[in-house]
């Protein structure tokens, strides 16, 4: 794999800033989506200061081993967190994101997973040993969601029938918006259970 471009210059919220939360996209998915826009709307209204990445995904990406695509994320995840000097009390990741499982899960960091790729044997381990506050939110129709692994851990789950890898219902505009409404709503609650 080249070397991997470097993201873009991470937005910043500022809230509290013993507090701060790392919110990671997905391929395609940046922190101006839905899901991670209204994840940062509830961190700001619990107060906590929060940076986004916003990546570019290397040429030939989807051509690379896991492996590669694991160390790429873990790169740019660790990085926005060593900036925070040990602030960074919860990451927030979509999809791709969620290969920083590993991060949370060895930095004793809570975190919020939205359809993480459960059909990663990297990401199931991270999410067995992982010993913090974890959410996991996904649809059963994702096919990179496993109902068996989530029934398994000891983690918060909240799983969306007929939910596809975006979290939304196919061809149901409306119902798609309550998935988020329902998404947003855990994700409040959690946060909320983070405490100060």
């Amino acid at each position: 794999m080249s070397d991997p471009v470097p993201f873009a210059v991470p937005s910043r919220f500022d809230g509290d800033r013993d507090r701060v939360a790392v919110v990671v996209p997905g391929v395609g998915y940046s922190p101006a989506r839905p899901l991670l826009h209204f994840a940062r709307s509830v961190l700001l209204q619990h107060g906590w200061t929060v940076q986004e990445l916003w990546w570019q995904i290397p040429d030939g990406f989807s051509q690379c081993t896991v492996n590669d695509r694991v160390e790429w994320v873990e790169r740019e995840v660790t990085e926005a967190v060593d900036a925070e000097g040990g602030a960074c009390r919860l990451l927030i990741g979509k999809s791709l994101g969620s290969l920083a499982c590993g991060i949370a899960a060895d930095r004793n960091i809570p975190a919020a997973w939205l359809t993480p790729v459960l059909t990663s044997d990297h990401v199931a381990a991270a999410l067995q040993r992982a010993t913090e506050p974890t959410l996991l939110i996904g649809g059963s129709a994702d096919k990179l969601w496993d109902s068996r692994l989530t029934a398994s851990l000891r983690h918060e789950v909240l799983e969306v029938p007929s939910a596809d890898h975006g979290l939304e219902l196919a061809d149901d505009a409306a119902g798609s918006v309550d998935v988020l409404r329902q998404v947003v709503s855990r994700l409040d609650h959690f946060i909320g259970s983070l405490g100060h």
